[in-house]
C-alpha cells in the first residue's frame, strides 16, 4: 500500500468560485502532477470524512458500492501504472505497472484526452453492494452516486487550478480486460491535468 498525503480541508477557493471555475477540460498541459494533488482528488471523490465510516460523496444507504482507480502516468513520487484507491486508508494499491494510457485511450474509442492525461480516474461499482438493500431501483441510486462522485471531482480540480472531463463512451469489455476488471461494472473515466 502506498500511503498518500493527508488531505487538505482548507482549499484556496470557495466553493462557490468552484463552481464557476468548473470546465470540462480535453486539454491540458504537460506538466506532471504532484501526488499530494492526486491525494486531493481521491479524497474528493471518496474520502472518509466526520465519523471515520462516510464519505464525501453521498450513498444510498451508506452502501458505497464505487471503486476508485487511477491510471497512473505523470505523477511525481508515482511509478506509472494501475492503481486501486483504499479511502479508509487513504492509500493505493499497486495493480499492474506501466504507462497504460494508449491501451485506455482505444478501449475508450480512441479518445485523445485519455493518451495525454498525466492521471486518469476511473469509477466503478459493484452494484449488488446497493442490491441487497434496494433490489431492482440499485442501478438507479448507483448511477446517481457517480454523478456525485463526479462532481466532487470536478471541483476539486477547479480549486486545484487543474481541468477535467468526464467520459463515458468506452467499450466496457475492452476497459474490464485491459485493467482486470472482474465483478465491476465502469462507469466513467475522468482524465485530470493542469489546464494549458
Amino acid at each position: 500500500m502506498i500511503k498518500l498525503p493527508a488531505p487538505s480541508l482548507t482549499g484556496t477557493i470557495s466553493v462557490e468560485a468552484a463552481l464557476q471555475d468548473r470546465i470540462s477540460s480535453r486539454r491540458y498541459g504537460p506538466e506532471p502532477l504532484s501526488l499530494a494533488q492526486v491525494s486531493q482528488l481521491l479524497w474528493a471523490a471518496q474520502g472518509i470524512v466526520r465519523s471515520g465510516t462516510r464519505r464525501t460523496a453521498p450513498s444510498a444507504g451508506a452502501l458505497y458500492p464505487l471503486e476508485v482507480y487511477v491510471v497512473a502516468a505523470h505523477i511525481q513520487g508515482l511509478e506509472p501504472g494501475f492503481y486501486h484507491y483504499h479511502p479508509h486508508d487513504h492509500g493505493l494499491e499497486p495493480m499492474a505497472s506501466g504507462d497504460l494510457r494508449e491501451q485506455l485511450a482505444a478501449a475508450a474509442l480512441g479518445q485523445g484526452p485519455l493518451g495525454r492525461a498525466p492521471v486518469s480516474l476511473l469509477l466503478t461499482a459493484v452494484y449488488e453492494r446497493t442490491a441487497k438493500k434496494y433490489g431492482n431501483r440499485a442501478r438507479r441510486y448507483v448511477h446517481m452516486e457517480v454523478g456525485h462522485v463526479a462532481q466532487n471531482i470536478y471541483l476539486q480540480a477547479a480549486g486545484l487550478g487543474l481541468g477535467t472531463v468526464m467520459i463515458g463512451a468506452f467499450d466496457d469489455d475492452k476497459v474490464q480486460r485491459l485493467l482486470s476488471l472482474h465483478d465491476e461494472a465502469p462507469l466513467a473515466i475522468m482524465p485530470v491535468g493542469r489546464l494549458p
